[in-house]
């Protein structure tokens, strides 16, 4: 069963990001807090959950999140500053829009930089740990998945509808043959799937 670090008097927002791998779209990211007192067994890490098992949550941790809030940051900035320093000012951007603002920041893995004054503590498979930490998974990779499933529209040989941009044969075969678009991270090797 996933933990909570919750008490009555003391607010935490947990946070994490989704598409660090991928080699199109933008980086996502999520802040939620949750009761003190929130439960659901379901809830996990986002990575571990099927496509229907994560939409089926979204309305649960939506509904019962004190505030909850999602960010993005493009492919074009990722270039930029490199992944990490994107995932991290995604993760910023959400935290920013947070209603009340958290007292404390629990984030998923090992690599964050302060946000305004608010303590944080980076933990190693979080999202597998902390339900507040799990439901920013969840909320992060299904905003991320949408609008992927939007880019396809725009873009469909790439089969951004089922890869979401990450690299599996087809993404970088159809590379190969049709080149890049402007939603591709132009600083990424083309790594096996």
């Amino acid at each position: 069963m996933l933990l909570s670090h919750y008490t009555e008097t003391f607010s935490e927002a947990g946070c994490d990001e989704a598409g660090r791998g991928c080699l199109a779209g933008p980086v996502f990211a999520a802040a939620v807090m949750l009761p003190h007192d929130f439960r659901e067994e379901r809830l996990t890490d986002s990575k571990q959950l099927s496509e229907k098992q994560r939409n089926t949550l979204i309305p649960i941790i939506r509904s019962n999140a004190i505030a909850w809030a999602v960010a993005s940051v493009d492919a074009h900035t990722i270039d930029e500053i490199n992944i990490l320093n994107a995932a991290i000012m995604a993760m910023h951007l959400a935290v920013s829009k947070l209603k009340p603002r958290p007292q404390f920041l629990l984030v998923d893995g090992n690599r964050f930089k302060p946000y305004k004054g608010i303590p944080h503590q980076c933990i190693i498979r979080g999202d597998a740990t902390y339900l507040s930490i799990a439901a920013a998974s969840v909320l992060a990779k299904t905003s991320r998945d949408e609008y992927m499933k939007q880019l396809h529209r725009e873009y469909p040989v790439y089969g951004w509808e089922r890869n979401k941009g990450y690299p599996s044969k087809l993404h970088r075969e159809m590379i190969v043959k049709f080149g890049i678009t402007p939603y591709h991270r132009k600083t990424f090797r083309m790594n096996p799937a």
